[in-house]
């Protein structure tokens, strides 16, 4: 019989967040890379993937709650990245870095989440309108902070309200940039763009970023 979504997510709770360490070679596979862990997962070590997950639930946990701003659906999508690994682990290639095929799987979720609930939230603006009126709705992203904001939790408030101003293409490369600190050309595989898209947006959402920021501090600074 197949087992079933809900209780091979408990499983995967269980085995790959929950557990301790069970194997003799555990301490060799900690050595290993992420591709050599995958290989050995995918010839049935589940301790491979404890690691991995291990290795990569804080990381993608910054990524999507950055990206999406609510903790609740941001454990839920990382509870589903890990379980289509688990489950789709055979379709992994080494050609691909691990990390870029994983946020490739978790980006995809972050974004199909974020257009669903701006329908959503669209769908219910329209519905109580009379009027015939256009929207440009956004939902309560992220708590957005680069490294040189991170110790002002004003500083940082600040920038989670410019970020929920700048759109969807900008917010997600500047933060696989910025706070992931991936590389170009992974983020490029990553979202499917073009190497020059992904600089330019980057460019222009640090810009727009910027540009609201240096609004905030300016008018918060006092008057001589």
């Amino acid at each position: 019989m197949a087992t079933s979504p809900v209780k091979t997510r408990k499983m995967v709770s269980r085995s790959a967040l929950l557990s301790k360490p069970q194997s003799k070679h555990y301490d060799t596979l900690l050595q290993m890379s992420d591709e050599d862990l995958m290989a050995q997962f995918q010839a049935g070590t589940v301790e491979a993937f404890d690691i991995l997950v291990s290795r990569y639930k804080d990381p993608l946990t910054n990524y999507i709650y950055r990206f999406l701003g609510d903790m609740k659906e941001c454990e839920d999508l990382l509870q589903e990245t890990f379980l289509r690994v688990y489950r789709n682990r055979h379709s992994y290639r080494r050609i691909a870095k691990f990390s870029t095929w994983l946020y490739t799987i978790a980006g995809n979720l972050a974004r199909s989440e974020y257009r669903k609930r701006k329908r959503r939230r669209l769908y219910s603006l329209q519905s109580v309108n009379r009027d015939d009126e256009e929207y440009e709705v956004e939902i309560p992203d992220e708590q957005f902070s680069p490294d040189k904001h991170t110790e002002s939790t004003i500083q940082d408030r600040h920038i989670q309200e410019a970020l929920k101003q700048i759109p969807e293409e900008f917010r997600e490369v500047v933060v696989l940039r910025d706070v992931q600190n991936l590389a170009y050309e992974e983020i490029a595989e990553i979202t499917g763009l073009p190497m020059g898209t992904v600089k330019s947006r980057i460019n222009r959402g640090r810009t727009k970023l910027q540009g609201l920021l240096k609004e905030v501090y300016t008018s918060q600074t006092p008057k001589a």
